[in-house]
């Protein structure tokens, strides 16, 4: 069974989704910041042998365009909401991976009706603490931007304080902010700030986290975190595993997220 579909709420923007499987007990996947459901593929033609798999494009990433203001978490969770609602597609099993176990992670602690378990990979929504050379280089570059800002109103220097300020965030903005327009610049600034440890400790249902060791984009000990933070919840270690280890160690991964949702 595959059905293709864009939906649009009342506050969101197309959301494309793509839905496939045996009519099985229903399982969402949600991809990573600047990834799409492509990401997710691999897991998807396993799992729709046993399961009905629901793949989605978040707004402003693949086949879905961009939300209409800049985002939080939030609105992204009631986007999907949104799209869980109108396909009738709910409760389902969530599997997630770095930005997208943000969102299931909202979305499961406010409403939990709409999500059965949930396995989180490369989790993304915690903060990690700042060093002094990371808090001295972001108090260096506002100082600069507030600079170049000025620069912007004075009549003749606007060109010239734009082009500097465009120059700074090319030196300190990291590489995914790097990659995007001013509008999911702004979105990307409010997700990566946003810490997601209240919501944790109320989420209900089972969640079993599994994490590469050789995590550095979202190291190891966040998922030792979430472990203690969420009540039901799991640790798997996958060896030598990096931030996209569940691509790297298909075979693993997917055997342990079959297991996971089928058992009782």
């Amino acid at each position: 069974m595959t059905d293709q579909n864009h939906i649009r709420s009342e506050n969101a923007p197309f959301i494309w989704h793509e839905i496939r499987g045996n009519a099985g007990p229903k399982v969402l996947l949600l991809h990573g910041w600047g990834c799409d459901h492509r990401t997710m593929a691999p897991l998807a033609g396993d799992l729709e042998k046993d399961f009905t798999v629901l793949s989605v494009d978040f707004p402003g990433h693949g086949q879905s365009p961009e939300p209409p203001e800049p985002w939080g978490v939030g609105e992204y969770a009631e986007a999907l909401r949104a799209l869980l609602t109108r396909t009738e597609f709910f409760p389902a099993s969530v599997v997630g991976h770095s930005f997208g176990c943000r969102v299931a992670a909202r979305l499961a602690a406010t409403h939990p009706d709409y999500v059965r378990k949930m396995v989180f990979t490369g989790a993304a929504g915690l903060r990690a603490p700042e060093s002094p050379e990371a808090v001295a280089r972001k108090a260096h570059y506002q100082r600069l931007k507030k600079k170049a800002q000025a620069l912007e109103k004075i009549p003749g220097l606007r060109a010239l304080g734009g082009h500097f300020e465009e120059k700074l965030r090319q030196k300190y903005g990291s590489r995914d902010y790097l990659a995007l327009n001013e509008n999911m610049r702004k979105t990307f600034v409010k997700i990566v700030n946003e810490d997601l440890s209240p919501f944790y400790p109320r989420i209900a249902a089972s969640t079993l986290l599994i994490w590469g060791d050789a995590d550095t984009e979202t190291p190891l000990w966040m998922g030792q975190k979430m472990e203690s933070l969420i009540p039901d919840a799991g640790l798997v270690i996958l060896e030598g595993g990096t931030h996209f280890a569940f691509l790297e160690q298909p075979q693993r991964f997917n055997t342990i997220v079959h297991h996971f949702l089928t058992e009782d």
